[in-house]
């Protein structure tokens, strides 16, 4: 079983970063594809970003693309989310999801993902 914590959440200015890290346990993530999803009060859980085992392969959404970038550190079994030039409309609670499925493909919807963090909020402040 996999246990995945997110950290680094808070309340940030428009226009500024925030690092969100996700820290796994119980087994190592080498051979996962680890994505973000985030959550906006009242609306779905929504792709951010993937990726792949080997850091070979990202996908962004459109939303985030050329401002947050994804990355991992399979040594310490963590994956992070650098957020930049932040938006309002990225107030969400940011979720870590781990893919144990071996795959060319990146996982952009919810199913494809079987391990889920508890969530970070992140607020953005106008």
């Amino acid at each position: 079983q996999v246990q995945l914590v997110e950290s680094g959440g808070g309340l940030v200015q428009a226009g500024g970063s925030l690092r969100l890290s996700c820290a796994a346990s119980g087994r190592t993530l080498s051979t996962y594809t680890m994505g973000w999803f985030r959550q906006a009060p009242g609306k779905g859980r929504e792709f951010v970003t993937a990726i792949s085992w080997n850091s070979g392969s990202t996908a962004y959404a459109d939303s985030v693309k050329g401002r947050f970038a994804v990355s991992r550190d399979n040594a310490k079994n963590t994956v992070y989310l650098q957020m930049n030039s932040l938006k309002p409309e990225d107030t969400a609670v940011y979720y870590c999801a781990a893919d144990r499925n071996l795959s060319l493909r990146l996982g952009v919807t919810l199913k494809e993902y079987q391990y889920w963090g508890q969530g970070t909020q992140v607020t953005v402040s106008s």
